[in-house]
Formats: C-alpha cells, structure tokens, sequence
C-alpha cells in the first residue's frame, strides 16, 4: 500500500476527519469524487423532471410547494458543485454538459445496471405522469435519500459531511411532504388505485438506487470512513419507514 493511502486510512480509522486541502490519496479521491458526482447529478435530473409536474398541481399550495422542492434540489446540487470545485470541475460549464430533463421510456427497467451520460441514479431515468405520480415518487424516493445522505453526514471528508447534515433535513421534509401530497391525492380522488399503481411503478426503481446487496465497493467506503452500512441495512431501514408511511395512507409495498 502506499505510503499515502496507508497514512490517509490510519488518519481515518483513528477518527480524524479529512479537511478541506488535505492531500487525497488517489483512491480515496476517486470514491469520494464519485459519491459527490452521483448526488450533485440525482438531484439535477431530480429537480428538472419534478419541475415538469409543478404545473400539474391541482391547486396554487401545492404547486407552491412543488416550486419549493424543485429550487431545494438545485440548492443542494449548488452546494455540492460548490466543494467540487476544489477538484477541478468549474459549476457553470457542469450545469450545462446534460439535459437533466432527459428521460427513458417508461416502460423501460434499467435495475441496476448503469447507462451511458450523467452518473444521476438510474431511478431518474424515468418520467413521472402527473401529480399523483410525482408526489408518490417525491415519498419514495425523498424517503431514500434520506437515508442514504444520512450516512455521509457522518464521512470522513469534512466539508461534505458538514453540507449534508443540513441537506438531510430538507430532504426528510421533502419526503414528508410527498406523503401529505399523496394522501390529498387520494382524497380527491376518492379511491386508492392510482396511488397504489403508482407506489408499485416506484417502489422497485427507487429500491434499486441502493445498489447491489452484494456490492464490493461498500467495503471500500467503510475504509475510506465514507460509508458506514452495507447496502443491504440501508435499504431495510428504507423498506421499514416506507411500510409505515404506505400503512398510514392505506396503501402498500409491491410484493
């Protein structure tokens, strides 16, 4: 190993947190620069399809708060490009270099597997139909972020860690406001189909941003104090919380 991974690793395992201008090794870069671009992407392309859905509100609150959510998320995105700049990449060019409103066919199920362009997590590769759709993948999906960035909250980079302990608390409104938005739906509606129809499109395609249970590279993040659980615990406390809330709106998880 070389003497600067072993130096950063040491440095890691005995708690220290990693600081703005410190010497990166190579590897520790290159997973932290992915973990950043993979959000910074997400909630690009997240932002760009839920501004589609803002004007499908059924009235001026909810399309208000639609707003809301979509400026958060590029907030986020701008915070994030912000510590990425110590890296080399200049933020206006970045916001430019895709079309974060470009979106699959909905039919298509991509699982896992990774396709070509931005590095957004695959679940944003597809389109929402309407209000109903957008606020019930707003739960889902709100719901995992959530619990994902709740993990580098704690990482050892600092300064990514210190951004996501405020991002986090967003994205728990964000997700709680999809639950409110989806019980409304249903409500108005009067009937739980189209929630549930929905629920069972997003619930796998947002269960898949968890990655592989049986995933290698989660060991390299423990190593580099980047992760601190396997895929496999993150996506059973999301499983856990989103039983509750679809329980809580009469609705429940595809099988």
């Amino acid at each position: 190993m070389a003497t600067e991974e072993k130096i950063l690793i040491d440095r890691i395992a005995a708690g220290d947190r990693i600081k703005r201008g410190d010497a990166l090794s190579v590897g520790y870069r290159g997973e932290l620069l992915r973990l950043m671009v993979i959000f910074a992407d997400s909630e690009l392309a997240g932002a760009a399809g839920f501004a589609d859905v803002i004007n499908r509100g059924p009235g001026l609150k909810e399309r208000m708060i639609a707003a809301r959510i979509v400026s958060e998320k590029f907030h986020h995105a701008e915070t994030v490009l912000e510590l990425l700049k110590d890296f080399g990449v200049n933020p206006a060019l970045y916001v430019n270099s895709h079309s974060w409103s470009a979106r699959l066919d909905r039919d298509v199920d991509l699982g896992s597997r990774r396709v070509g362009g931005d590095k957004r997590l695959n679940v944003f590769h597809y389109p929402l139909e309407g209000w109903t759709d957008g606020v019930s993948m707003n739960m889902l999906m709100g719901a995992a972020t959530t619990v994902q960035i709740g993990e580098l909250q704690h990482c050892s980079y600092e300064p990514l860690a210190n951004c996501m302990a405020s991002i986090v608390k967003r994205e728990a409104e964000h997700a709680e406001l999809g639950e409110r938005g989806l019980r409304a739906a249903v409500e108005r509606q009067g009937s739980a189909l189209p929630a549930q129809a929905s629920v069972g499109y997003w619930y796998p395609r947002v269960a898949a941003t968890f990655g592989r249970i049986d995933s290698e590279r989660v060991d390299l993040y423990r190593k580099y104090g980047l992760r601190q659980h396997s895929n496999a615990e993150l996506l059973q406390t999301w499983e856990t919380e989103i039983a509750a809330r679809l329980a809580r709106l009469g609705l429940t998880a595809p099988k």
